[in-house]
């Protein structure tokens, strides 16, 4: 009698190892994750041009921006704010402006005074 774990099987009926059906499955995974990641990678988002906003002091204010994001950008891109784009503080420039949003506030580090101006002098204590 001839040892049949030894004998390779090349009847109709034989099965390749788990070896090809784990690969396949791999490469569908593989390409599944990949179609995944790359959805809505449409066209890359507009850029608002900040450069004629930015440094020069008090030029535009918020009716001079289509969108609230536009505005933000010009925020974020000179946190002191001379063009008074954020009146309260809280980051947000020109909240009431239209779609598209950026509700990302911007990190101010500065006090500013009842009408969201900066304060770039320290107060001085009264000595009595």
């Amino acid at each position: 009698m001839r040892d049949q774990s030894r004998t390779p099987d090349t009847g109709r009926n034989h099965r390749r190892g788990p070896g090809r059906r784990t690969a396949v499955a791999a490469v569908g995974v593989i390409a599944a994750l990949l179609l995944t990641a790359c959805a809505g990678n449409g066209a890359p988002e507009r850029m608002f041009d900040v450069a004629p906003y930015v440094k020069k002091g008090h030029v535009a204010d918020c009716d001079a921006f289509k969108t609230q994001a536009d505005a933000q950008a010009v925020l974020r891109a000179d946190t002191l704010d001379p063009n008074e784009l954020d009146r309260d503080g809280d980051g947000i420039a020109c909240p009431n402006l239209p779609n598209p949003k950026d509700r990302k506030p911007v990190h101010r580090d500065f006090a500013t005074d009842l009408d969201g101006a900066p304060i770039t002098e320290p107060e001085n204590p009264s000595t009595p």
